[in-house]
């Protein structure tokens, strides 16, 4: 059994930061690639943010030089630090772990999601 749990998110004036935190525990071996997801009201989920187990990064054109995703391999958590937001940055964002449990499979896991608000 694995669980990601989001923390971090809430209701934000445009310009405003916010970060978002996810850690996955249970029966994990090893994590591979992390990342950040999100989805606003009426759209499909899109990729906000990824980052490998070795710490490469990838990145949305949207959030580039905005936001900034980290890992702590130790606690098995991402981080989401988002600055400078937009009112079209409001949506769901939802933690992805791509990672091998103790008893062999392989899989993706998400999380339950957290709401992100940003007000003009």
């Amino acid at each position: 059994q694995v669980q990601l749990e989001e923390s971090g998110g809430g209701w934000v004036q445009a310009g405003g930061s916010l970060r978002l935190s996810c850690a996955a525990s249970g029966s994990i071996f090893s994590m591979n690639a992390m990342g950040w997801y999100r989805q606003a009201p009426g759209k499909q989920r899109d990729l906000v943010a990824t980052i490998s187990s070795s710490g490469s990064t990838n990145y949305a054109d949207s959030v580039k030089g905005r936001f900034t995703i980290s890992r702590d391999n130790a606690e098995n958590t991402v981080y989401l630090q988002m600055n400078s937001l937009k009112p079209e940055d409001t949506a769901v964002y939802y933690c992805n772990a791509d990672l091998e449990t103790w008893q062999g499979f392989s899989n993706d896991y998400w999380g339950q999601g957290t709401q992100v608000t940003v007000s003009s």
